[in-house]
């Protein structure tokens, strides 16, 4: 099975495929044009999602950071399918905000429709692992109290490189650098309710669809993203998300 699944664009149009040492296989649809390398085209998101499910406060030491207490059950918000953007692409900073964070976590991604799922079956229905940058406008969500409109705006869920199938997430580094400087690290030992709890759990809530995404959560070290900033997310055995930070023009 390839390791790595990705989407791009090529000329134009967009393409599904599997990256190897090799170049890029046809992994189904429209034929390539050409023999394909990674550095031929240009990365979108690996998926789209009809939903992306979010769960906050699932790292100990981001509770700690925020001042929350420590759930005892997943905390589900939404994220829209239309704040998803792939790598190299800019995330926007809306005029409505003067504090936007990054926050660096691992993202689930479905492979197999699932409803009321156990845990001890979840792994059948995980297609694979990617980086997710859980973007908020952290002012904005102390002044509404609920995460809908902080977590929503376009652009605020950049997810990428590829959809690694093959990726352990039972104990691997994850990190945020902002321009070159480190920011978060933990490792993903840390969470609270591990990937497949989050399935068995969201599942038993809203069916989820192959394509469909779960953030798994931050850890602590968040901060504010300015406009000409590089953010870049790193999980140990995927790879590397980044992109960068503009302001709004009308």
């Amino acid at each position: 099975m390839t390791e790595k699944l990705i989407r791009f664009v090529l000329d134009g149009d967009v393409f599904f495929g599997g990256l190897e040492d090799d170049g890029i296989r046809h992994l189904g649809g429209k034929p390539f044009p050409r023999p394909l390398r990674l550095e031929d085209v240009r990365l979108l998101s690996p998926c789209l999602p009809t939903k992306v499910v979010a769960v906050g406060l699932n790292y100990l030491d981001h509770a700690k950071e925020v001042n929350m207490p420590v759930p005892e059950e997943p905390l589900l918000f939404i994220k829209p399918s239309s704040s998803v953007i792939g790598p190299d692409e800019v995330i926007v900073l809306p005029p409505e905000s003067t504090r936007v964070d990054y926050e660096a976590e691992l993202a689930i991604v479905i492979g197999r429709t699932a409803t009321r799922i156990s845990r001890a079956d979840a792994r059948d229905y995980i297609l694979g692992y990617t980086c997710l940058n859980d973007v908020t406008a952290r002012d904005l969500q102390g002044r509404d109290g609920q995460w809908t409109r902080a977590k929503g705006f376009d652009t605020f869920c950049p997810m990428g490189p590829w959809i690694a199938t093959q990726f352990n997430p039972d104990d691997a580094v994850i990190e945020l650098y902002l321009n070159g400087e480190l920011k978060q690290r933990s490792r993903t030992s840390n969470l609270i309710f591990d990937p497949c709890r989050l399935v068995e759990y969201i599942s038993a809530v809203m069916t989820l669809y192959p394509g469909d995404v779960i953030a798994t959560g931050t850890t602590s070290g968040i901060g504010p993203m300015k406009a000409g900033d590089s953010v870049e997310v790193r999980i140990e055995g995927i790879g590397s998300l980044v992109n960068t930070v503009e302001s709004y023009k009308a």
